[in-house]
């Protein structure tokens, strides 16, 4: 199998060794910086390098796209005019709405993996970097059943935990978890300068370097995520400022009992939160019947995701007349959880 990586930084780099080491893929890079495509020859996360991006996707089966957020939709477009009919085209971006609703085509299916490293750049790339770690999916109406299944097939392979969500909840939720946090740690940061001045930060602020790790992030990526994604990243840090406002009032009011409530409210959500993050546990069989309809796939992708139910794996089986067949999936838990998430979509549900 060929597999195109358009953009071959530390994301890309990673996608490449993983692929070739775990799927026994031949990877073909391309990037639009030489120097990048050189390095990441040498390294070894790619087995060849092109001149274009057509000269990359021709003949491919998958291809993923990595370059940086400005100039990933336009990268992605040019991906799926050269590719063949029969090629997955999906990316890693960081926001998905802006892209998905440009790339309206059954082919493409836009990607997110939760991964990456304090250090950038494709010398850092590794195999493992996904092991375990979520990958978003934002499969729509369009999308390709057949092409959804080879891409998370591939996904699993190298060890990530594929997951479908629409990509207007994905915004939003990464407005909430990644990017504001991204705002708060500058934020801090800027306080203590000016609130410590020329003083050095207190031997006993463990909790400071831990909340701010991530202030300062690459700025040439992080610019454009916030600007990406500014709506729901404005309306995440107009909830923040309600929170810290509510907050404030306790204080005001010295309430010390509301206050230990919220406190402990947090720690509890919080070890919840993490909880739900937690790989492992038993697999259940589960075979749902469809008819042969454009995103049905998705429908039972999506219905899944967002219940958060993990697909393991999954196969498409096709009825000898094309007009319906059945979707195997393998789901963590019971499998009870994953029927009932199921049965809005009036689809027959069968245990393997």
């Amino acid at each position: 199998m060929k597999v195109a990586v358009l953009g071959i930084g530390l994301i890309g780099g990673s996608v490449g060794h993983a692929l070739a080491e775990r799927a026994g893929a031949e990877v073909v890079g391309w990037d639009p910086v030489a120097s990048a495509a050189g390095d990441a020859l040498a390294t070894g996360a790619v087995g060849a390098v092109t001149a274009s991006v057509a000269e990359a996707v021709g003949g491919a089966s998958a291809v993923f796209v990595a370059t940086p957020v400005a100039v990933l939709p336009g990268v992605a477009a040019e991906a799926l005019d050269a590719a063949d009919d029969d090629c997955v085209v999906t990316d890693v971006g960081s926001t998905k709405r802006t892209i998905v609703e440009r790339l309206d085509d059954e082919r493409f299916i836009g990607g997110h993996p939760l991964a990456g490293a304090a250090t950038a750049g494709v010398r850092h790339a590794r195999a493992d970097l996904f092991e375990g770690a979520t990958w978003y999916l934002t499969p729509t109406a369009r999308t390709r059943g057949t092409l959804y299944e080879r891409l998370h097939r591939l996904l699993s392979q190298i060890g990530a935990r594929p997951a479908a969500i629409d990509a207007a909840t994905h915004d939003r939720l990464l407005a909430t978890v990644s990017h504001l946090p991204h705002v708060l740690a500058n934020v801090l940061v800027d306080q203590a300068v000016q609130g410590l001045g020329s003083e050095r930060l207190p031997a006993t602020g463990p909790s400071f370097r831990d909340i701010t790790r991530v202030a300062g992030s690459n700025t040439a990526i992080w610019r454009d995520i916030y600007l990406a994604n500014a709506d729901a990243l404005v309306s995440a840090i107009d909830d923040a400022m309600e929170r810290l406002g509510a907050f404030r009032a306790l204080l005001d009011a010295a309430d010390g009992d509301a206050i230990a409530a919220w406190n402990d409210r947090a720690r509890g959500d919080r070890r919840r939160l993490l909880e739900g993050d937690l790989a492992g546990g038993e697999v259940t069989e589960l075979r749902v019947s469809v008819p042969n309809r454009p995103g049905v796939v998705a429908e039972v992708a999506l219905a899944l995701g967002h219940g958060g139910v993990n697909i393991h794996d999954m196969a498409l089986y096709p009825a000898p007349d094309r007009s319906s067949g059945y979707i195997v999936l393998w789901v963590g838990g019971d499998g009870r959880d994953a029927e009932a998430l199921l049965a809005p979509l009036d689809l027959p549900v069968a245990r393997g």
